[in-house]
């Protein structure tokens, strides 16, 4: 049997009569009539007994109905796997990202992401950069999301926006009795810095030592979001991606604007042996959407 007669045996048993099988198929009946004498005769058996222009199913249609049921219920699986193929139902997402995206900016596109295909997973988790790159290279992870360039001949890195240098000093800090932001006067100040394992890191201090001003580090740390609650509680004066600052919310901790501040790139990262699904490229355009309100 071929699909095109399972479709018309089917037909004829769930509807009784072949002008019925016709209506439902959208065809004509002397056609259905002609396809189920020829699967009669095709099987060698009598499917359907004609009694006073009424069609009677035999044992062995009934027989022959059982199995094609569990065809069709095939069917539907494979239609509905596909269906969640294009749209994302019921996929799988393994998102990596840097300590500062994963803050608010990963959690709130995978909010977004969740709420349209509400049957899928996400599997999610922050990494140092070097954790990101042989994850991702291994294909143990679907995307990653970072705030430090990577650099692997298998990864695909991509800019989707940019983050804002500010600076963070405790509430009643003396720098906030100034009515234009001194940077000379800040970087005077003792300070957070960055362990060179953050990806903030190199951009941050190569932004800074360009003013060649000596600083007096107080406390070393590894990301944006520690070096915010070091200044809330009064360690030092840290400068932070707004994406950390935005996070901390503390009633202790002042953010203040940098003038002209220096903007850095956020990337998004795959691996180019294993494109984003349509879950994952849903996702980096919501990871976008959401950068883009951050500014």
């Amino acid at each position: 049997m071929n699909l095109r007669q399972i479709d018309v045996f089917r037909a004829v048993m769930t509807t009784g009569s072949t002008t019925n099988a016709a209506r439902l198929l959208h065809v004509s009946q002397p056609g259905v009539s002609r396809l189920i004498r020829h699967l009669e005769i095709q099987l060698g058996v009598t499917l359907f007994e004609r009694r006073n222009a009424r069609l009677i199913a035999t044992p062995e249609a009934h027989t022959l109905q059982a199995e094609v049921d569990k065809v069709y219920r095939g069917v539907q699986h494979v239609q509905n796997v596909a269906a969640h193929l294009r749209f994302g139902d019921h996929a799988t997402l393994r998102v990596l990202s840097s300590a500062n995206t994963a803050l608010q900016l990963v959690p709130g596109a995978t909010a977004k992401l969740l709420q349209r295909f509400t049957h899928s997973k996400v599997f999610f988790e922050s990494l140092p950069t070097r954790e990101i790159v042989q994850t991702l290279v291994a294909e143990e992870a679907d995307v990653a999301i970072s705030s430090a360039p990577l650099d692997h001949p298998v990864l695909e890195v991509r800019e989707i926006g940019r983050w804002t240098l500010q600076c963070v000093v405790p509430k009643g800090h003396p720098l906030l009795g100034k009515k234009k932001f001194d940077l000379a006067t800040a970087l005077r100040q003792r300070l957070v810095v960055y362990s060179p394992e953050a990806p903030q890191s190199r951009v941050i201090d190569g932004w800074l030592e360009k003013f060649g001003i000596a600083r007096q580090v107080a406390v070393e740390v590894r990301s944006g979001y520690a070096a915010c609650a070091m200044a809330a509680s009064g360690a030092g004066v840290a400068f932070v991606d707004n994406l950390s600052a935005r996070a901390h919310r503390s009633e202790n901790l002042t953010l203040i604007e940098i003038p002209d501040a220096p903007r850095f790139a956020i990337y998004s990262v795959t691996n180019v042996n294993r494109p984003p699904s349509q879950l994952g490229q849903t996702f980096l355009e919501l990871v976008a959407s959401e950068l883009a309100g951050f500014s």
